[in-house]
């Protein structure tokens, strides 16, 4: 590995699944203003929409999280395309 690009700041961190309020700590140098407290200490917060508590891959069950619109956007974009 090259000596001198990999940050030195790291810190711990927590990580919040806004889908299920599943909040875990790592590592991390995200910057972030938002801070949360955990078993009585505060940790800096990274707010996530998806993380492997919520992930269909990772808990098995299929379930579509469409928080900006995506979905219906495309729908909307081709729905000149569908067959009659």
């Amino acid at each position: 590995m090259k000596q001198g690009i990999h940050p030195e700041n790291y810190r711990l961190v927590a990580f919040k699944d806004m889908s299920n309020e599943d909040v875990f700590i790592t590592k991390s140098t995200a910057k972030t203003k938002e801070t949360i407290e955990v078993d009585g200490t505060e940790y800096p917060l990274i707010k996530l929409e998806i993380s492997r508590t919520s992930h269909p891959y990772y808990t098995g069950q299929t379930k579509l999280v469409d928080s900006a619109g995506r979905i219906d956007k495309f729908k909307n974009k081709y729905s000149k395309f569908k067959k009659k």
